[in-house]
């Protein structure tokens, strides 16, 4: 997702991972943490893959085969597939609105309390760097087709319903939205407020 977010902790509800995907996840997050140490203190347009590689102690080729292009380690994270996971086991009788906002909410608050220096270093790359936020554009598709999977298993649809599409499309924009104003005011406002807010207009319309 792309104001995304760090999965939650494991818990006893959470499957285990097991070794490889472990080694996976292990390396994803230290490419991630390298990219953004570098960036912190040279910016992103002279930061390389090649120093994220030696900074992250791996291959050049392995960067490429996790993330297949410098935006894609900002914008990349681990919480989709947990995402879609936690939509899918809300209440039957929940609104799917309602059901995105508590995930979403649980997302946000979740982030800001493991890495909220990662999380607003993320959102003001979105907002500075036209080719992140372009980036962040198309990988949509991809957690829209996530989202839309979710929301056809809650109320009985098609994943490729119109009003499925709609509701995924209109989510995901106003998510994006959310990100960009939280960078815009300089991250001052609280953040899962944001989300409720737009959301709530998706509900209710524009009062006027």
């Amino acid at each position: 997702m792309a104001a995304s977010a760090s999965p939650p902790p494991d818990d006893e509800q959470q499957p285990r991972l097991g070794l490889r995907e472990r080694k996976k996840l292990k390396t994803r997050v230290a490419i991630r943490e390298a990219t953004y140490r570098l960036i912190a203190e040279q910016g992103y347009e002279a930061t390389t893959v090649e120093q994220i590689a030696a900074a992250a102690e791996v291959s050049p080729s392995t960067v490429f085969r996790y993330f297949p292009t410098k935006e894609d380690i900002v914008l990349t994270d681990e919480f989709d597939p947990v995402m879609e996971a936690e939509i899918r086991a809300r209440p039957a009788d929940e609104p799917p609105l309602e059901s995105v906002r508590a995930v979403l909410r649980h997302a946000v608050e979740t982030t800001l309390a493991d890495d909220p220096e990662e999380f607003a270093q993320r959102s003001e790359l979105m907002l500075e760097i036209p080719a992140v936020r372009a980036r962040m554009t198309e990988t949509m598709a991809e957690t829209s087709l996530m989202l839309s999977r979710a929301v056809a298993a809650r109320t009985g649809r098609e994943e490729r319903d119109l009003e499925v599409l709609v509701f995924t499309a209109s989510v995901l924009a106003a998510l994006r939205e959310v990100t960009i104003y939280w960078a815009e005011h300089g991250q001052k406002d609280d953040l899962a407020v944001l989300i409720d807010r737009a959301l709530d207009s998706l509900k209710g319309g524009l009062a006027l």
